[in-house]
C-alpha cells in the first residue's frame, strides 16, 4: 500500500513537473504579447484566490462573500512596501500626499506582508462575524469589504494608500529575477510556481487532522462540537489562512496589473470568484483549477470576438457588438450549471494515478479484445 502511494505521488509530482516545463517552453517560442500569457497568469492567480475560497465555502461550510477586500489589503500591502523609497519622496506617485511609508522591501517579502495584513484583518473581522451562518455570514462579510474599499480610497489614509488614484512604480513581475543573478525571471512561471506552492500547502492542510476538522463542522457542527471539536476556533483558523492566500493573490494580481486602485475590488470580483468555485465544484481543488482557467480563457481570449461583431472569423450582425460577449457567456455558463449541477468535478479530486491506470485499464481491454478476435 505504502509502494502504491508512493508510485501516485511521484506520478503527480512528474504531472506537475510537466506543466512547468510547458509553461517554460511557452516563454521561450511564443510571443511575449500573446493573449495565452493573459489567460495563464490571470488563471493562476484567479486559481489561486478561488482554491482559498473553496477551503471556507467548499471545506469547512462558511459561506463567505469578502475575498475581493481581503485582495484588495494584500494588493495595497504589497504595492506600498515594495516601492521603491525614492519613488515615494517624489511627486510621481503620491502626487498630493507627503507618503508615510519611508522604507521598501523585496518582492518575497512584500508578498509575505500581503497575505499577513490580509490574515491580521481577518483575525479581527473573524471575532464577530463567524459567530453568523449562512447567508448572515455572506452578508456581514461582503459588506465589511465594500467598507475596506472605501477606506482605502479616503483621503485621510492618502499619505499611504494614495487615496483614490492609481498606485503605480512598485516592483512587478518585470522585476523579478532568478535568485543570486541579475537574469529576469520568467513572469508566467513565477506566477505559476508562486500560485502552486500555495495552493499546494492548502492541499497539505485539507489533508492533515486541521483539514479534516473543517470537513466535519461542514458536514455536521453538533456532531463536530460531540466530537470536541472547537467549533469557533477552528472557523477562525480557516478563515484567516482562507484570507491570508486571498491576500497573496491580491499581490500577484497588483504584480500582474502594475497598477492598483481599490475601485477594481468591487463585491462583483467576489461573484467571479464564487461563480468560478460553482462552476468548478463546491469542495473541489481541482474542480477550481479547471473552472478558473476555462473562465479565463472564455472571458478574456475564445468569447472576445463576439465584442467585434466577428466570431471564428465570420462577420455578424450589430446585435453580435457590445456586450454580447458577456450575453453568450452568461448562456454557457447557465447550460454548465443546468448539466453539472454540483460541478464539473463535483466535489471530487483528480488523480493522475487513476488517470494512469484507467489508461492501463483500457489498453489490457483492447488488448484481450484483439486476441479474442
Amino acid at each position: 500500500m505504502k509502494q502504491k502511494s508512493k508510485a501516485e505521488l511521484w506520478i503527480a509530482f512528474a504531472a506537475i513537473a510537466l506543466i512547468y516545463v510547458a509553461v517554460t517552453v511557452l516563454e521561450q517560442t511564443v510571443d511575449s504579447n500573446h493573449i495565452i500569457f493573459t489567460v495563464l497568469k490571470k488563471g493562476a492567480i484567479y486559481s489561486l484566490v478561488a482554491v482559498s475560497m473553496n477551503l471556507l465555502n467548499g471545506f469547512t461550510g462558511l459561506f463567505s462573500l469578502g475575498q475581493a477586500g481581503f485582495m484588495l489589503i494584500g494588493a495595497y500591502t504589497y504595492s506600498i512596501f515594495t516601492m521603491p523609497t525614492e519613488v515615494k519622496l517624489t511627486e510621481s506617485v503620491y502626487k498630493y500626499y507627503e507618503a508615510a511609508i519611508k522604507f521598501d522591501t523585496g518582492i518575497f517579502v512584500g508578498l509575505i506582508c500581503a497575505g499577513l495584513a490580509a490574515a491580521l484583518f481577518a483575525a479581527l473581522i473573524g471575532l464577530p462575524v463567524l459567530r453568523l451562518k449562512s447567508d448572515y455570514l455572506a452578508i456581514a462579510t461582503i459588506g465589511f469589504a465594500e467598507i475596506i474599499r472605501a477606506i482605502f480610497q479616503w483621503d485621510v489614509l492618502g499619505p499611504v494608500t494614495n487615496g483614490a488614484n492609481v498606485m503605480r512604480n512598485y516592483l512587478d513581475l518585470t522585476d523579478v529575477k532568478i535568485p543570486f543573478t541579475d537574469i529576469a525571471f520568467p513572469p508566467t512561471l513565477y506566477v505559476f510556481l508562486a500560485s502552486g506552492v500555495c495552493i499546494g500547502l492548502i492541499v497539505l492542510l485539507i489533508n492533515s487532522s486541521y483539514g479534516r476538522a473543517f470537513k466535519a463542522i461542514r458536514d455536521d457542527e453538533v456532531a463536530a462540537e460531540a466530537m470536541g471539536i472547537n467549533l469557533f476556533k477552528h472557523k477562525e483558523m480557516s478563515f484567516i489562512i482562507s484570507s491570508f492566500f486571498a491576500g497573496v493573490s491580491g499581490a500577484l494580481l497588483a504584480m500582474y496589473q502594475y497598477t492598483v486602485q481599490a475601485a477594481q475590488f468591487k463585491s462583483a470580483m467576489t461573484y467571479e470568484i464564487l461563480l468560478i468555485v460553482v462552476i468548478g465544484g463546491i469542495g473541489s481543488v481541482s474542480g477550481s483549477l479547471i473552472a478558473s482557467f476555462l473562465y479565463i480563457a472564455a472571458s478574456e481570449w475564445w468569447l472576445r470576438g463576439l465584442d467585434m461583431g466577428k466570431f471564428l472569423g465570420i462577420e455578424a450582425p450589430n446585435l453580435f457588438r457590445s456586450g454580447f460577449r458577456r450575453f453568450v457567456f452568461s448562456i454557457i455558463i447557465m447550460m454548465i450549471v443546468l448539466f453539472f449541477s454540483k460541478g464539473l468535478m463535483g466535489d471530487k479530486e483528480i488523480s493522475f494515478a487513476g488517470l494512469v491506470r484507467r489508461f492501463n485499464k483500457r489498453a489490457k481491454t483492447a488488448k484481450g479484445g484483439g486476441i479474442d478476435g
